[in-house]
């Protein structure tokens, strides 16, 4: 197979030399390049048009979900008769294992698994490996384990007529991959046996499989439809792949209990030499389960912590993750890479410093360190040839890429909004002012504040000065805010009051107008970044305008307006000279971009806030230095995320942390 551009939409604007320049960096063999492209220019557009002509796989990493659900529909509707797949954290909610030592409190792993994007995942490895026209749209789980590639290839059960095998020996090959034997015709993942036919249902395929025997003989191999049970298509032969992504052979499993009893003997014997016998006891009679529960069904409650043992590494190697799947030909696009690089960096040391107390108190041997995400540099070295992707690269992508691709011109003509600087001085009336020309023109604005208290009086004063307005902040559920974005599309509220509107990661072109209130208080929400994304939250409306309310002109403030005129400018003498005139970009409104992959929102942000409280609660059983790394990796997190209100108040907290450390204080 190869890439087919499966749309009408030709490259405009400035989207060919980009194309071109990309595709003759990634041909000389450049290991890194950027492309700079502006909101509304078309990125996906481009980097589609770059894999049809280079015609080779591709994994592309954004940093959150709801970023990556995007690009996974857009790049599934510009390449309709090729593979396109998603790869995300199949937990709906996840709250880790951990003991704080303080409290004597140990927290047991709390997750749900949410079956459909398990089924998406195995599909994305299964297409990885036998196909080379996939694109996989991942989020930083493409980054931790996913098994050893070589089992999950090496575990197939390849079937064709006409050979022999009996009906007990492929029970046993369909168990042994984790397929179980249930009447549930319903489920993912299950087989059932009805006479002389068996029938199969891979969870990463829409179908299910019928094999019908004669004695010992496979005679023929259908594929049917799951609901009204039809014949769709018959087979001479067929493979069926591993029903989970972690899948071991029972002689690894067997030699792995070896080498786990034996690191757990030799970490008895240390805690009990150190005078530590609650913790060696602790540690003997956890372990001991596990490996009865091993031997017995295969598979024990956290059997990831063992995943060195079972892929047969070395202490400290790394764990096999998606981009082991891939043929080392694949390009890495890293979209949002402004964001997505430093969330990259910090995953390893935050999920160290995490697991220091369970091996130390004898909760975990210490092969559990190797159950882990990849450092910084094991990522580069894998990624191969990488396209760093933003409106606003970071200084990793602008210090070491070959070259920097500009894509400033919008196909649909649109340039970046005017930015005015007014004072902060009746800075809520101006904005009254200036709504009633947006409301004239049945048009939405957006506002941004400082405090979550601010956002929510600003909105009531709106209302009750007849402007309808909503406000949205994080302590709105996913649903909630969907929600409100969406009223705010359909007119049903004029403006949205927040304290960070770049979080949702969704097209707002009815927005004309954006108004930063005090755009001069420099922080995460006022940085030249920060600032940059919110003004562009204006550019895909024609009459995109945004107010920054300042007393003063701060340096992000300078650096924005500087980048934001550039763009403009070759934006609008690219427009003259080639006779366009602008227009607004119009796009359907959808329900929440996310919600058929979300089973229970209310649970994910319970145990959210449950696990905010957890970080802090670190602080009293830790060495300061790795309080500082979690705190640092939660920061990043939740800024990948946009959760700029959690992401300051963890910046407070380390900063604190930081303080101490200089002064030599360990706790």
């Amino acid at each position: 197979m190869i890439f087919e551009l499966t749309t009408k939409m030709i490259p405009q604007g400035d989207q060919e030399q980009a194309i071109e320049k990309l595709v003759e960096g990634l041909n000389r063999g450049d290991k890194y390049q950027t492309l700079l492209g502006v909101t509304g220019s078309g990125k996906t557009f481009t980097i589609a048009n770059v894999l049809q002509r280079v015609q080779r796989p591709a994994l592309v990493i954004s940093p959150n979900k709801t970023l990556v659900t995007q690009l996974f529909r857009e790049f599934r509707g510009f390449f309709k008769n090729n593979k396109i797949e998603l790869f995300i954290s199949y937990y709906d909610y996840y709250q880790p294992e951990a003991y704080i030592p303080s409290k004597d409190m140990y927290i047991e792993k709390d997750a749900q698994i949410n079956e459909t994007i398990e089924r998406m995942r195995i599909s994305a490895l299964k297409s990885v490996l036998t196909r080379n026209d996939t694109v996989v749209a991942a989020s930083v789980s493409a980054i931790y384990a996913s098994g050893n590639p070589d089992d999950f290839r090496g575990l197939n059960i390849n079937l064709e007529v006409g050979n022999t095998i009996t009906r007990k020996e492929l029970t046993k090959r369909l168990v042994a991959i984790q397929y179980n034997r249930s009447e549930d015709i319903a489920s993912a993942g299950v087989f059932h046996i009805k006479g002389d036919v068996f029938e199969i249902y891979p969870p990463y395929e829409e179908y299910g499989i019928r094999v019908y025997f004669f004695d010992n003989e496979i005679e023929k191999i259908t594929t049917f439809d799951y609901v009204n049970r039809s014949k769709i298509e018959e087979f001479d032969k067929i493979t069926i792949y591993p029903a989970k992504e972690f899948v071991t052979p029972e002689e690894k499993i067997n030699r792995s209990l070896k080498a786990i009893e034996a690191e757990l003997n030799m970490r008895v014997k240390e805690f009990e030499a150190n005078g530590k016998l609650l913790e060696a006891q602790r540690l003997k009679q956890r372990t001991i389960y596990d490996i009865e529960m091993l031997s017995t069904m295969g598979y024990c409650s956290g059997i990831e912590n063992y995943s060195r043992f079972f892929d047969g590494r070395n202490p400290g190697d790394p764990p096999f993750t998606l981009m082991n799947y891939f043929d080392k030909d694949y390009i890495c696009i890293i979209d949002e890479s402004h964001v997505a690089v430093p969330q990259l960096r910090a995953m390893y040391r935050g999920d160290y410093s995490r697991k220091k107390n369970l091996v130390e108190y004898g909760f975990r041997i210490p092969s559990a360190f190797d159950n882990r995400p990849l450092k910084f540099e094991e990522i580069l070295k894998r990624m191969g040839q990488v396209i760093f992707v933003s409106a606003t690269p970071g200084d990793f992508e602008l210090d070491n890429s070959t070259q920097i691709v500009d894509q400033v011109i919008r196909p649909t003509g649109l340039v970046d909004p005017e930015v005015v600087v007014k004072p902060t001085e009746n800075q809520v009336d101006d904005f009254i002012d200036e709504m009633e020309k947006v409301i004239d023109r049945k048009e939405r604005a957006l506002v941004t504040v400082l405090t979550k208290k601010t956002a929510e009086m600003m909105s009531t004063y709106l209302n009750e000065m007849g402007i309808k307005s909503e406000y949205l902040h994080s302590e709105l559920d996913t649903i909630e805010r969907a929600e409100v974005l969406k009223q705010l599309r359909e007119g049903t509220i004029d403006v949205v009051v927040g304290v960070n509107l770049l979080r949702e990661g969704l097209d707002l072109p009815e927005v004309s107008l954006v108004a930063i209130m005090d755009a001069d208080k420099e922080g995460f929400l006022r940085s030249e970044i920060t600032l940059i994304q919110t003004i562009g939250r204006a550019a895909r409306n024609i009459n995109g305008r945004v107010l920054l309310y300042a007393d003063r002109i701060t340096g992000s403030m300078e650096r924005a307006i500087t980048e934001t005129n550039r763009r403009r400018e070759k934006q609008i003498l690219y427009n003259e000279l080639n006779g366009i005139t602008p227009e607004s970009i119009r796009k359907p409104i959808y329900d929440n971009v996310f919600s058929e992959f979300i089973s229970d929102n209310e649970k994910v942000e319970e145990a959210k806030d449950k696990y905010m409280g957890g970080i802090f609660a670190l602080k009293e059983s830790l060495e300061t230095e790795d309080y500082a790394a979690i705190l640092e990796e939660e920061m990043l997190r939740a800024s990948s995320e946009l959760r700029f209100e959690d992401a300051a108040t963890l910046r407070d907290e380390l900063y604190k942390a930081k303080r101490n450390i200089k002064k030599g204080d360990t706790k």
